[in-house]
């Protein structure tokens, strides 16, 4: 969760003249959000960041709307999902709307060139792989199981370390915060909250760069990637301070809350962000009522979009899913436990689930990378003559 951070060389006052060991003057920028009314960080560089060389377009990312003739639930297989380059170039498109956009990849490699989303906030979920996310912050590691929040305009790249990567990718309008109703007044997380300060990582061990030479910056902007050659590394940052900046929170640090009945799904919202919440299901007690049933009652998303991605263990109250698998629930159309899944679940104390939610608070679209994935029964799985 981001606080107030200073890493690096920094001069005693902001807006005042820093210099080199040479005596030239080091570069400041603000890095900040809402004009000059958010939140931002300060930062130094070698060179001036806006000594772009070349610019050219390299080609468009709209996406391709698959349209279902009926309305009903989905369920994308992309377990098997074909490997691509990198976590930038081989992004598969699956949702969207207007306030979050999400894809899958299984990068093969690490980003030679570095990346700039311009366009929006991105949350990664490492389900599979570790590397280092290198960005004008410094040098951030990560392994499965995080979450990593990476701040629009941050200029990044990911080093791979492991040969088989999988990330979820969602990439969201407005920033992606913790709930506000984790805070106090001060930005501290209280003691209801289901983590604490300790269980976010910030950068900390910053590289700075000061060899010349064209280095290239792809940009996300406008549905359209833009490629950008500067004449210097771009991560020649000695020093910054301030609140904006990419951060990490381990899935198996939420700390889930329980009850004596099943608990509705807002008690495991692990983010916010303008148009949608982010929700970790993770093992934990079930519930202890004597004649609880501990699985999740029949609902219809009235107003609300529902995707769950399955990371790993059992999930109650489906079958027929697997590692990998997204199921989309419309709204308007009921779910709920599958044929069978009360009774199996009756005297149950535990569960190893881990999944994560995205709940949509407008309609999700479905993309055709989605329809090539699709299982066709999956909307008839609560019969139970069908078997997944």
């Amino acid at each position: 969760m981001p606080s107030y951070l200073r890493v690096g060389e920094l001069p005693p006052k902001r807006h005042t003249q820093f210099r080199k060991p040479d005596g030239s003057l080091y570069h400041e920028e603000i890095f900040g959000t809402e004009a000059f009314s958010g939140v931002y960080s300060t930062l130094y560089h070698e060179h001036a960041p806006t000594g772009v060389a070349q610019i050219k377009k390299l080609r468009d990312l709209n996406v391709s709307e698959w349209r279902p003739d009926t309305h009903r639930h989905h369920h994308i297989r992309t377990k098997n999902l074909e490997s691509a380059d990198n976590v930038v170039e081989g992004r598969q498109p699956l949702f969207y709307n207007n306030d979050a956009f999400i894809s899958s990849v299984r990068p093969n490699g690490s980003m030679d060139s570095f990346f700039r989303n311009a366009q929006g906030d991105e949350l990664y979920f490492v389900h599979e792989g570790k590397g280092t996310l290198e960005s004008v912050f410094g040098l951030l590691p990560f392994h499965e199981g995080d979450f990593i929040i990476v701040p629009r305009g941050t200029t990044y790249r990911m080093t791979l370390d492991s040969k088989q990567s999988r990330f979820l990718i969602v990439e969201s309008a407005g920033p992606i915060e913790v709930p506000r109703r984790y805070r106090n007044d001060y930005g501290q997380l209280v003691e209801l909250a289901p983590y604490s300060d300790r269980d976010f990582r910030h950068p900390e061990k910053l590289v700075s760069h000061s060899e010349t030479g064209e280095h290239e910056v792809l940009m996300k902007v406008e549905n359209a990637l833009m490629s950008y050659i500067f004449n210097f590394h771009p991560l020649d940052v000695v020093g910054w301070d301030g609140y904006l900046y990419p951060w990490i929170f381990n899935i198996n640090d939420f700390e889930p809350l329980t009850g004596r009945v099943h608990q509705p799904p807002p008690i495991h919202q692990t983010f916010e962000a303008p148009g949608f919440d982010v929700l970790s299901f993770v093992p934990r007690k079930l519930d202890y009522h004597p004649l609880a049933i501990p699985v999740p009652y029949n609902h219809s998303n009235i107003d609300s979009d529902e995707i769950l991605y399955y990371v790993s263990g059992d999930f109650g109250s489906r079958r027929g899913i697997e590692i990998g698998s997204y199921t989309l629930h419309r709204r308007g159309v009921h779910h709920g436990p599958q044929p069978g899944a009360i009774e199996a679940s009756l005297g149950k104390d535990s569960t190893n689930e881990l999944a994560i939610m995205v709940e949509t608070k407008r309609p999700l679209r479905v993309t055709n990378n989605a329809e090539r994935l699709d299982d066709p029964n999956y909307p008839f799985s609560w019969m139970p003559q069908i078997k997944n």
